[in-house]
């Protein structure tokens, strides 16, 4: 568990190192770093399946996660002020934290939350693909954003409850490092997507 979580740690940092260079860039590299997350993602999932991947490749998805949400960071900097991110980071940390403790020490086992929380990304994935034709009113924005932050608390249970009760093999770790990041950084996304979502409706 200490190695999974240091190596979350330091993939943390590299998420952060690309989200600083994120300002530098153009747009283009943006929107190119988003092309390039998403091929990683579909290689990891391929690679899982036949060898262990390796730190070099969690970090280098890292970086590069970081200069993709640079600029959707930036767009809510920009419209909220700074203290929106810097209050979702909070909320993130605090929420991860108290998720790890309760599924690390509980006697229970969080597995059965695997058909729920995939049918709950599928939903997420069916309404994002809604809202790019009809567009969300702040009230439905509000339920997509908290669906999101739902799912995300469940898998970072289910991860860490797993990691608890099975333990995992040495060669695994960057996976389940991988893995552990992503629901992070997810989780930090829609708590944003909900604090913006929230301050739009009180205008």
């Amino acid at each position: 568990m200490s190695k999974v979580f240091l190596g979350l740690f330091v993939s943390l940092i590299f998420a952060a190192i690309g989200n600083y260079v994120g300002q530098f860039l153009p747009p283009a590299v943006d929107e190119l770093a988003i092309f390039v997350e998403l091929i990683m993602i579909i290689a990891a999932m391929f690679m899982s399946r036949r060898r262990a991947i390796g730190y070099p490749f969690v970090f280098s998805f890292t970086f590069i996660s970081g200069l993709s949400i640079y600029p959707y960071i930036a767009a809510y900097t920009y419209e909220y002020g700074s203290g929106i991110v810097f209050k979702a980071l909070a909320v993130t940390a605090v929420s991860f934290l108290v998720a790890s403790i309760v599924a690390s020490r509980s006697s229970m086992d969080f597995s059965f939350l695997r058909g729920f929380l995939f049918i709950g990304i599928i939903a997420l994935i069916l309404m994002g693909i809604v809202s790019l034709f009809v567009g969300f009113s702040s009230t439905t924005e509000l339920i997509y954003s908290f669906l999101g932050i739902a799912i995300f608390i469940g898998y970072v249970l289910f991860d860490v409850n797993r990691i608890a009760r099975r333990g995992v093999a040495e060669q695994h770790i960057p996976w389940v490092v991988l893995s552990l990041y992503l629901d992070i950084i997810n989780l930090f996304l829609f708590i944003l997507q909900f604090f913006g979502a929230s301050s739009s409706s009180r205008r």
